[in-house]
């Protein structure tokens, strides 16, 4: 079974998920987007208004950003994957609740596991916090982080701030793009070590 024919099942299994109070109040779930056989998968915490109107993740102005950014490095979001840790928008754009994440976080365990990148970027605290709970962004932004965790195993991870952050704040806005730019270099590394 291919990747895209694995993800297919993945999503059509999600889409019937009940187990937190999420799914009653978006208009859909919000799978992920993007090339099944990428090398880079790039995670946000939660679908926002204009991506459970459309159920594409990242869509709107983040997503605006987002695409830039990617152009800036010769890339578009059909060259990556993108998805959220949670598939349903929290009312009111609000942040999503642990036990919210807890419970949606095994889907993308599962999509990481299918993918199998070579390379996590995770956009936001929200996104950093799951792999790595007690870890503060402006620490470790820009930064390639090598983790084991117990139900993936070793990733390569590198945090980066959100691009809502990066369209609100003038300051995180300039990390934001320095960090980017690292990211065909961090990707070249990381292929020479395996």
């Amino acid at each position: 079974m291919t990747k895209a024919n694995q993800l297919e099942k993945l999503n059509l299994e999600m889409s019937q998920c009940t187990k937190c109070p999420l799914r009653s109040d978006c208009q859909r779930v919000v799978f992920g987007a993007g090339n099944t056989q990428t090398e880079i998968i790039f995670i946000g915490e939660a679908p926002g208004k204009k991506e459970d109107e459309l159920g594409i993740p990242f869509v709107g102005s983040t997503g605006r950003i987002l695409d830039k950014m990617l152009e800036s490095i010769q890339l578009k979001r059909e060259d990556v994957y993108l998805t959220n840790i949670c598939k349903c928008r929290p009312p009111e754009n609000r942040d999503p609740l642990p036990e919210e994440i807890n419970v949606c976080s095994q889907w993308l365990e599962k999509q990481i596991e299918i993918i199998n990148p070579k390379m996590i970027i995770t956009l936001g605290r929200f996104a950093l916090n799951y792999f790595l709970p007690d870890t503060k962004i402006s620490a470790v932004h820009g930064n390639i982080l090598k983790i084991n965790t117990p139900k993936i195993g070793e990733i390569k991870l590198f945090p980066l701030h959100h691009p809502a952050a990066a369209r609100i704040n003038r300051q995180t806005r300039a990390l934001f793009t320095q960090d980017f730019q690292k990211i065909p270099n961090i990707l070249n590394q990381i292929k020479k070590e395996q």
